[in-house]
């Protein structure tokens, strides 16, 4: 079995989150686990002005996705930070250029998910996740979440992302805050949980 984590970051918040997905899905006996981005599309000098340059050299090593790959995988979760309550331009771009995929039933069944950041606690958490599940629908994924299983979205006592639709973590509004160790259990949570339904749909 094999399990891609596909993400895009700007800071590294969401690469973190990948990383603890990856984590969790590597738990399961007999998957394979990758972690791949996105295509950048800001032009370098934009991303310097962002102050962006220096963060994403964290995550420079891990290989870019190609959108046909797609199709080999049994199980892919998505990670993207959230721009205005939906997915990032960056992310959008590479759904985008998997129209073949999907005009050939590429996806069908597969199992997917997936999780975000945003820099405010209602900064649009659910409603970016909800938007990338619709594209999932639309290519015939299976979707898995963050089940209240998971108790640490139950809490109250700290300021913290985690929802029943996928991991999450709260940025800040100048990205000063990293993702704490509850919101990292929920994304290792997260994966591993899928990689056992999608293992479970492999055995039928």
């Amino acid at each position: 079995m094999k399990t891609l984590i596909l993400f895009y970051s700007t800071y590294g918040h969401v690469y973190h989150l990948a990383e603890a997905v990856a984590s969790g899905a590597r738990e399961v006996a007999g998957n394979e686990v990758y972690i791949k981005r996105v295509p950048e599309t800001l032009p370098p000098a934009l991303l310097d002005q962002m102050g962006a340059t220096a963060a994403q050299k964290v995550f420079e090593h891990v290989p870019v996705a190609a959108p046909g790959e797609l199709a080999d995988y049994d199980a892919i979760i998505f990670g993207t930070p959230t721009r205005y309550g939906n997915v990032c331009g960056q992310m959008q771009s590479f759904l985008d250029a998997t129209g073949g995929l999907w005009a050939q039933g590429k996806l069908i069944g597969k199992v997917g998910g997936a999780f975000v950041s945003t820099a405010t606690q209602h900064g649009g958490q659910e409603t970016t996740i909800r938007s990338l599940h619709t594209e999932l629908l639309h290519h015939g994924f299976v979707l898995v979440g963050l089940p209240y299983a998971w108790q640490g979205q139950m809490g109250h006592h700290e300021v913290t992302g985690g929802t029943p639709y996928g991991a999450s973590t709260v940025a800040g509004g100048q990205g000063e805050r990293q993702p704490s160790e509850n919101e990292l259990e929920g994304a290792r949570f997260q994966g591993r949980h899928t990689a056992e339904i999608a293992r479970k749909l492999a055995a039928i």
